[in-house]
């Protein structure tokens, strides 16, 4: 059932990742390119944990995980804010990001036995290196986001909240080991679900009693 969960997952984050390049191709805004890539990395960290429960975890199926959904999700997503804030040298930094998370992917020693079902915790596996890579990405990235989400609230305030809110869900779902592998497949689900409301919800427009307002 946990594989099911998590392939189901694996589907739906592909599929608005898919649909978040489409309305990239028709705009070029930069912001959507970086959040279709990092709904794709949410997608191969669900199927790894898809591949994972089926055919039994292994160094192969952690590393890709682990690459995947500790390393890249949130810096691309917070690459997305950023560019939508008008940082343009974010796109710069977000790929020095992810080629640095894929190397360390890549390299990095993967100890220990693994378990036969449940998503195996990064210290029992890991050095210190990929993971405090891990956290600082996720906190740096994840106070970029809900930062400038908390910053333009009152211009969207609907999309902003959905952003915040699937930033937690798919936290949620990776971040309790009580929840094992089904929970953390259902949190990225109900994650990038809510992540794409919020990417595609139009601002509040800018009407002429709206300026009046910001100007009292």
């Amino acid at each position: 059932m946990d594989a099911l969960l998590a392939f189901a997952a694996a589907l739906i984050a592909l599929r608005l990742a898919g649909l978040l390049a489409g309305r990239w191709r028709a705009t070029r805004r930069p912001e959507l390119a970086a959040w279709a890539w990092s709904l794709a990395a949410y997608a191969v960290a669900a199927a790894a944990i898809a591949w994972g429960e089926a055919a039994q975890w292994d160094a192969r199926a952690f590393r890709v995980y682990y690459a995947a959904g500790a390393l890249l999700t949130v810096p691309l997503l917070a690459v997305g804010s950023l560019l939508l804030a008008g940082v343009r040298r974010a796109a710069y930094a977000g790929c020095v990001a992810v080629g640095l998370g894929i190397g360390v992917a890549l390299v990095m020693p993967v100890r220990g036995a693994f378990a036969l079902h449940g998503i195996p915790a990064a210290q029992d596996h890991l050095g210190w290196t990929p993971r405090i890579l891990a956290i600082a990405f996720n906190s740096v990235g994840t106070l970029a986001v809900v930062g400038i989400a908390l910053r333009s609230l009152r211009r969207r305030p609907l999309g902003n909240g959905l952003i915040v809110l699937g930033v937690a869900a798919a936290a949620l779902g990776s971040g309790l080991a009580g929840l094992g592998a089904g929970g953390a497949a259902i949190g990225i689900a109900v994650g990038v679900a809510l992540l794409y409301a919020g990417f595609v919800t139009p601002s509040r427009p800018f009407t002429k009693h709206s300026r009046l307002l910001n100007r009292g």
